[in-house]
């Protein structure tokens, strides 16, 4: 039966503006400021090119999207295009490793902030904690409840946003005296390639908006035109969102705050006084719970998905569903390696492995190397396109893709280097627990 089409290029565009509009830009702010040496011109830059490299990879994802049409992500396209084995082996790595990731560092930036705005930084960890069980726990009991905060929290984190940027930067302009365009180092190529890096952090998400490529009316027209156009809109308003925060906030006072959301609190309070920057920093911190929320619910059906497809541990187990119709043992899996990600991150900021094994942004980055067996099979395979789709765009993606892969190792060639033998390992035990027989 074929799927109605029902959604429009508005609908597309703020699907995609939506999910990637996140907690990413409040952490990521500061941190590519810092990254930048505080040149924030190199910043601006890097925002700038991260920016270029999504709509690349947009583009270039919109060609597969409108062919699989019944297809819905990333694993589906690369089954697709290299068969079952390639197809299970990117699922693992989304199941096993990024989803669990991002929900671990969501929750402890959630926990971070939280204790920041009480004033009990000493038990961040236990919020943390709090929050990524509890939301599990939503998820699980309510899925209901869960859609509605979802919803709720996609218009409330538009907010801070907004007006710290917009705000900030006129701040800035009637107050010459503060540390707007402020630079503190010279043009240095290594923190260019380091900063656009970091951005992958506040750009990721892009790619589930393809979700719903065969739901969408002429979507040969409107597909293409909503990522593109969606993309556009994102680096404009981070673009403008970090100017707010360099406007009112100096790089000596940012360094400090490196890698938490304190840095968009600061920026608040300065902007609107105690009270309103109280309130717009709670608005943030919805956000962010917004973000977590959003990326367990998609965690809970990552070992889901691969249970369909019959191969992998148990995959007649991992389809098991609660009486609400969450994943019962896809979603317990699921808590396990947050919980597991969650250690490595907090071993991480303790110096346990005497370098820093970046978990907020290395699995983003490793993404895009599946990205690449994507943007070469378009090449090869997709001889009915024109030149400057068929090769310049999926080029100029898989360029993009290797410069942030760069990036990230220049940040800490050490760390890693010790992010991949962990990747290894994973590779292997996914391997091994790939069972043909299974599909029988």
């Amino acid at each position: 039966m074929e799927t109605t089409k029902k959604y429009g290029f508005f609908t597309a565009l703020s699907m995609v503006v939506g999910i990637v509009i996140g907690s990413g830009i409040f952490k990521s702010g500061g941190d590519i400021w810092i990254k930048a040496g505080g040149n924030t011109m190199i910043a601006i830059l890097a925002w700038v090119l991260g920016g270029l490299i999504i709509i690349a990879s947009t583009y270039a994802f919109s060609f597969i999207a409108l062919r699989e049409t019944k297809s819905s992500g990333l694993i589906d396209y690369v089954e697709s295009a290299y068969g079952l084995k390639a197809g299970y082996m990117v699922g693992f790595f989304l199941a096993y490793v990024y989803l669990p990731s991002l929900v671990a560092i969501i929750a402890w930036l959630a926990g971070n902030l939280t204790g920041h705005l009480f004033g009990l930084d000493q038990y961040a960890n236990y919020f943390a904690f709090a929050y990524l069980i509890g939301v599990y726990a939503l998820n699980f009991l309510s899925p209901i409840i869960s859609g509605y905060f979802q919803v709720s929290a996609t218009f409330i984190k538009l907010i801070p946003l907004f007006l710290i940027g917009v705000v900030g930067m006129i701040y800035g302009g009637i107050n010459p005296e503060t540390p707007s365009l402020a630079t503190s180092s010279p043009f240095n190529a290594s923190n260019l390639a380091v900063s656009v890096a970091f951005t992958a952090f506040a750009y990721d998400g892009w790619i589930t908006a393809l979700s719903i490529t065969h739901e969408l009316k002429d979507a040969k027209k409107n597909l293409s035109k909503a990522l593109v156009f969606g993309a556009l809109l994102i680096v404009i308003m981070y673009v403008v969102f970090f100017m707010g925060i360099t406007s009112v906030i100096s790089y000596e006072e940012a360094v400090p705050l490196a890698g938490s959301l304190n840095i968009s609190v600061l920026a608040a309070s300065r902007l609107f006084g105690p009270f309103f920057g109280s309130l717009i920093s709670y608005f943030v911190l919805i956000s962010v719970l917004g973000t977590l929320n959003g990326l367990t619910l998609a965690s809970m059906r990552g070992f889901y998905q691969i249970g369909v497809k019959k191969v992998g541990f148990k995959p007649d187990l991992m389809v098991k569903l609660t009486k609400h119709e969450a994943p019962l043992t896809s979603g317990i899996f699921s808590i396990v390696m947050s919980l597991f990600w969650g250690l490595i991150w907090l071993l991480n900021i303790n110096g346990t492995f005497n370098t820093f094994i970046d978990t907020s942004i290395l699995p983003i980055i490793f993404l895009y190397s599946f990205y690449i067996i994507i943007y070469v099979y378009i090449m090869r395979h997709y001889k009915d396109l024109n030149v400057f789709k068929r090769f310049i765009v999926t080029g100029l993606s898989i360029v993009g893709s290797l410069y942030l892969i760069y990036g990230a190792y220049t940040s800490s060639p050490k760390g890693f280097i010790y992010y991949v033998l962990i990747l290894i390992g994973f590779a292997g035990i996914a391997l091994y627990t790939y069972k043909p027989k299974a599909l029988k």
